[in-house]
């Protein structure tokens, strides 16, 4: 059985090997306050604090621009972790494994209805006199009412600091007991990290994966060099232009179609957006899945392509466009634009992608376009007939005509002109397959970066 969270605190306190300073801002002491509710706190608690006024927070841990940030919450381990060792490690740093915990959150305040958030970390030793290891993650709080968010808050503050001394060996298991004890729909983890001793060949990549898989947040991100980083805070304020696919392998025909969709996005942002705007590929989990399960090395090997071509990657189990669209619109306010090719444009009139909307199909697309999204359909070539089908010329469902039309003709839905030779006729499958022939022409379909990746996963699959 999953031990409670007073199990957990009462486990800590009792632990006499175990031992570290909490810091909480924002939303008061509820981590600390679940190890005083339990007994035998003055085992586990060296020190306690809360610097919630902004003055006393910037005397202690140093100005900054937002306090409710990666930033602050590193200032904050920083300080009280080397306090910890300076006054009690020559005391009792030989049989001692010291902690400090840390947190800044924005809970829901007095007629408030912004967006409730918080950043979380605990440095720690492994053993007894070990250099630190960081552990970071950010939640959003979903709960209405403060006193919920607080008291999701301090389940979780109690999971992370039991999950780094018992859980840390196993991924799974230590993100899915971050949830230990906390209904769903509560708490959003929307980025984790492991660094430090212990943890330097370690790929957060992959918590960024386990985090989704898990279910623990609809999306992650991650940089061309391979940081992993918050949704909202990496796409505060920016246009987003995303390409959707499998990239199995990465194929020329992507890059072409960032190339040609970008020049019409921007002609349709301002100046200073043009500067900001930043282009993402979306690798969606169902395209990860090899039967039940999610292959890692799999989803490592599309990242590191695409990553080596300079691309940012958006790893999501948003499978329905609808559902992307609504995730990008709560990371920014500015103009999205989503690449998709006339097979993607099919998939969006078949009925099982909103067969859980109440209003089906046209609250599907009414869910899409409500906050001015932009599709930009990528023509395709009819290798049999040699007929180039566009964005112009797809013939929607015989109920969908008029829809279709409609998208169309008011801008929602937009062609991408490219040369002929540039209209894709060949799939990932056609390369797998021709991989698998010794045809080497395969080549000219794939980027140099992505060749190894290519040739591996022809290997290993059948096409």
């Amino acid at each position: 059985m999953t031990p409670t969270t007073y199990d957990k605190a009462l486990e800590l306190n009792l632990d006499p090997a175990v031992y570290g300073t909490f810091a909480e801002i924002g939303a008061g002491q509820e981590t600390a306050n679940c190890f005083f509710r339990a007994s035998g706190s003055a085992g586990l608690v060296a020190k306690t604090i809360s610097a919630y006024d902004m003055t006393m927070s910037d005397a202690i841990y140093g100005t900054t621009e937002r306090y409710v940030s990666e930033g602050r919450l590193g200032s904050m381990l920083d300080h009280e972790y080397e306090i910890l060792l300076d006054r009690l490690g020559p005391k009792r740093g030989k049989e001692t494994t010291f902690f400090s915990f840390c947190n800044t959150v924005r809970a829901r305040g007095w007629k408030d209805s912004g967006e409730c958030h918080g950043w979380l970390g605990i440095r720690f030793q492994m053993k007894p006199g070990d250099p630190p290891s960081d552990i970071v993650l950010h939640v959003r709080l979903l709960d209405a009412r403060t006193i919920d968010q607080m008291e999701a808050l301090g389940t979780m503050g109690v999971n992370l600091i039991y999950s780094a001394f018992h859980c840390r060996g196993h991924l799974k298991k230590f993100v899915e007991s971050l949830l230990d004890n906390l209904a769903g729909g509560r708490v959003e983890v929307d980025l984790l990290k492991f660094s430090g001793h212990g943890y330097g060949f370690f790929d957060n990549r992959l918590c960024a994966l386990q985090l989704v898989e898990s279910g623990l947040t609809d999306a992650t991100m991650f940089l061309p060099n391979g940081e992993v980083v918050q949704p909202a805070e990496a796409l505060y304020r920016k246009p987003v232009l995303l390409l959707r696919g499998s990239f199995d392998p990465v194929m020329n025909v992507h890059l072409t179609m960032l190339e040609r969709t970008s020049d019409a996005f921007h002609q349709s942002l301002s100046e200073e957006d043009r500067a900001s705007a930043i282009e993402l590929c979306e690798i969606s989990m169902h395209n990860l899945l090899r039967g039940q399960a999610v292959d890692p090395v799999d989803f490592l090997d599309r990242a590191d392509a695409l990553q080596a071509l300079g691309k940012t990657v958006l790893l999501s189990r948003c499978a329905e466009f609808h559902r992307i669209a609504a995730f990008l619109h709560r990371c920014t306010k500015k103009p999205i634009g989503i690449i998709l090719s006339i097979g993607l444009l099919n998939e969006l009139f078949k009925p099982m992608w909103s067969e859980n909307l109440a209003g089906g199909l046209l609250e599907s697309f009414g869910r899409l376009f409500k906050d001015g999204v932009v599709l930009y359909v990528f023509p395709w070539k009819n290798r049999k007939t040699n007929e180039v089908v566009t964005a112009e010329s797809f013939l929607a469902p015989a109920d969908c005509v008029h829809l279709y039309r409609h998208f169309l003709e008011n801008g929602k839905i937009q062609a991408i002109p490219c040369e002929d030779e540039e209209v894709p006729a060949c799939t990932g499958r056609d390369v797998c397959r021709m991989i698998q022939e010794d045809d080497a022409d395969w080549r000219d379909m794939v980027p140099e970066q992505a060749w190894t990746m290519a040739e591996r996963h022809a290997k290993l699959s059948r096409c």
